[in-house]
C-alpha cells in the first residue's frame, strides 16, 4: 500500500527513477544542477512555491537517521550543533542515540541549515553510496534503510520517493517476513493437525479395540452372573432342604437328651447313694485300723523303751567277737594250733566298727576334737589341726547321713571362730565348761532310743557315755577311717 502510494503521488516516472536509474537519467540531469535542500523542484526548473512536507519515516529509517546524527555530534563545532543538542555532544555515542534520538529528529524538521550542514558530513562519510544518493542516482542493491537516511538527509531531487521506496521495501520486507512467518506458522500447524489426526486415528482404533475387549468381557460377566445365579438357585434349595433336616434333628435330639437328663438324674442317684455307703466303709476302715495302729505303736513303744532301759542299765556295747568265734578260738587252743583265730567281728581299732554304726538311721556322731586331733596328729598347731579334722569331716558328712557335731575345748578358741564345713557342726565349750561336759550334755539331750556315737579315748567320758545308752568309739578309729577315705 505505501508503494502503491508513491506511485499515485510522483508518478510513475518518479518511481522508474528509483528502481531502474537508466530509465530516468535525462529526468537526473536536468536536477544535478540543482542545490541539495529540503524543496521540492518542478520538472520545467522552476521552485515550489511551497516546501514539501515531511513523510512519514519507519522506525529503521528514524533510528538510523538518529545514529548518524549523533555520531556527527563530536565534529560540528559550536557554530553548527544546535544550543539545544550541545549538551549530548559528550555523551557515549550509545547513550546519545538513546537520549538525544527524539530532540535529533525534530531539530532535523525544524532547522533545515543545521540539516544540510550534518548531510553535508553524512554523504562524505558514506563514500560512493553517499555521493550516488546525493545525485539521485543509489545503486540497486544498496540497504534501503541506509539509502532512505542518506536521502532525509541530503534531499536530492524526489528524495521523498527515495525515502518512500525504502520504507515500502522495508514493510514489504517485515511483511514478506510476516507472511515467511505465518507460512512456517501454518506449516507448523499442519505438521501438528497431521500428527492429531494420525493420534486421534492411533487412539480411536484403541479405543475401538478397548471396547470390543470390554464387549468380551460384559459376554463373559453376563455368562459368569447366569452361572452363579443358577448356583445361587441351588444353594437356596439345598439351605432349604438342610433347614428342614436340620429342624428334623433337632426335635430328635431334643427327646433324646430328655431322655438321656432322666436316665442321668436316675445315674447320678444311684452313684450319690454308693458314695455314702462307700464313705461309711472308709469311716469304719479307718476308724479300725486307727485302732490297730494304735495297738501296734503302744507294743513297740513298750519294746523299744524296755531295750533301751536294758541297753542304759548293763551297758551294753557292741560286742567285739562273735559266739562263733569263741568256739573257733577255744578249738584252735585244743588242737595246739599257733594260727589266730580269724574269725573276730572287729578289731578294736577297725575302721569298719564306726562304719557301721553310721549305718544306723538317724545316727548322730559326737567327736572330741582335740582327743582326736592329738591322737592323729600331733605335731601340727592347733589351728593346723582344726582345720585338717574338719577338711575330714566334710567328706564323711557328704558320705553318710550321720548328723555330725564336733566339740573343742574353749580354752583353744581362735579370735574368729573358723567356718564350719557342710555338714559339720562346731561348738567350743564355754567359759568355765569342758569339751567333755559338753558332750555329755549332748547325749543326754537326745530323745531316747536315737543312736549316738561319741568318738574320744577319754575312758572317763566313753564309760559316762556308755551309762548314758551311747556308743563309744576310740579316737584312732576316726583317724583311721579319715585316712582311708
Amino acid at each position: 500500500m505505501v508503494r502503491r502510494a508513491a506511485v499515485d503521488r510522483w508518478g510513475v516516472e518518479d518511481w522508474q527513477h528509483v528502481h531502474h536509474p537508466a530509465r530516468a537519467e535525462h529526468r537526473l540531469a536536468r536536477h544535478s544542477a540543482a542545490p541539495v535542500t529540503g524543496d521540492h523542484h518542478r520538472t520545467d526548473g522552476a521552485q515550489d512555491e511551497t516546501p514539501s512536507a515531511e513523510p512519514l519515516l519507519p522506525d529503521a529509517v528514524r533510528a538510523r537517521v538518529t545514529a548518524l546524527a549523533v555520531d556527527l555530534f563530536p565534529g560540528l563545532g559550536p557554530d553548527v550543533l544546535p544550543a539545544q543538542l550541545r549538551r549530548f555532544a559528550q555523551f557515549t555515542p550509545a547513550r546519545r542515540a538513546r537520549l538525544a534520538g527524539p530532540a535529533v529528529v525534530a531539530q532535523l524538521a525544524a532547522d533545515p541549515v543545521f540539516r544540510e550542514r550534518l548531510a553535508e558530513r553524512a554523504v562524505e562519510a558514506a563514500g560512493p553510496l553517499g555521493a550516488a544518493v546525493a545525485a539521485g542516482t543509489p545503486p540497486g542493491a544498496a540497504d534501503p534503510v541506509e539509502v532512505a537516511a542518506l536521502a532525509y538527509l541530503a534531499r536530492p531531487s524526489h528524495w521523498t520517493t527515495l525515502v518512500e521506496a525504502a520504507s515500502a521495501t522495508v514493510v514489504a520486507a517485515a511483511e514478506s517476513e510476516q507472511v515467511q512467518a505465518a507460512a512456517r506458522q501454518v506449516e507448523r500447524l499442519t505438521e501438528q493437525l497431521e500428527r492429531a489426526r494420525v493420534n486421534a486415528k492411533a487412539d480411536a482404533d484403541k479405543l475401538r479395540s478397548d471396547l470390543a475387549a470390554v464387549r468380551a468381557e460384559a459376554d463373559e460377566l453376563r455368562a459368569r452372573v447366569r452361572e452363579l445365579s443358577k448356583a445361587l438357585r441351588d444353594s437356596e434349595q439345598d439351605v432349604r432342604r438342610l433347614t428342614d433336616a436340620v429342624s428334623t434333628e433337632r426335635g430328635r435330639v431334643a427327646a433324646a437328651s430328655s431322655t438321656s437328663d432322666a436316665e442321668i438324674r436316675r445315674l447320678r442317684s444311684r452313684l450319690a447313694d454308693a458314695e455314702r455307703e462307700l464313705e461309711l466303709a472308709k469311716s469304719a476302715s479307718r476308724a479300725g485300723r486307727v485302732t490297730d495302729e494304735a495297738r501296734l505303736w503302744l507294743l513297740l513303744e513298750t519294746i523299744g523303751n524296755a531295750t533301751q532301759g536294758l541297753r542304759r542299765e548293763l551297758a551294753v556295747a557292741p560286742p567285739d567277737t562273735l559266739p562263733g568265734d569263741a568256739i573257733a578260738a577255744s578249738a584252735a587252743a585244743a588242737a595246739g594250733s599257733r594260727t589266730k583265730a580269724g574269725g573276730q567281728l572287729w578289731a578294736a581299732d577297725d575302721p569298719a566298727r564306726l562304719d557301721q554304726l553310721l549305718g544306723l538311721p538317724r545316727v548322730h556322731l559326737v567327736i572330741d576334737g582335740y582327743n582326736v586331733t592329738k591322737t592323729g596328729f600331733p605335731g601340727i598347731a592347733l589351728e593346723q589341726q582344726r582345720t585338717r579334722l574338719l577338711a575330714g569331716l566334710a567328706g564323711l558328712a557328704a558320705q553318710t547321713n550321720a548328723e555330725i557335731t564336733v566339740v573343742f575345748d574353749g580354752a583353744g578358741r581362735p579370735p574368729a571362730a573358723p567356718g564350719s564345713p557342710r555338714g559339720v557342726r562346731v561348738i567350743f565349750s564355754p567359759p568355765g565348761e569342758t569339751a567333755d561336759e559338753v558332750i555329755r550334755r549332748l547325749v543326754r539331750a537326745e530323745p531316747k532310743g536315737r543312736p549316738v556315737v561319741v568318738v574320744s579315748s577319754d575312758k572317763e567320758v566313753a564309760d559316762g557315755i556308755r551309762r548314758a545308752g551311747a556308743y563309744a568309739v576310740p579316737s584312732v578309729v576316726l583317724v583311721r577311717r579319715l585316712d582311708r577315705a
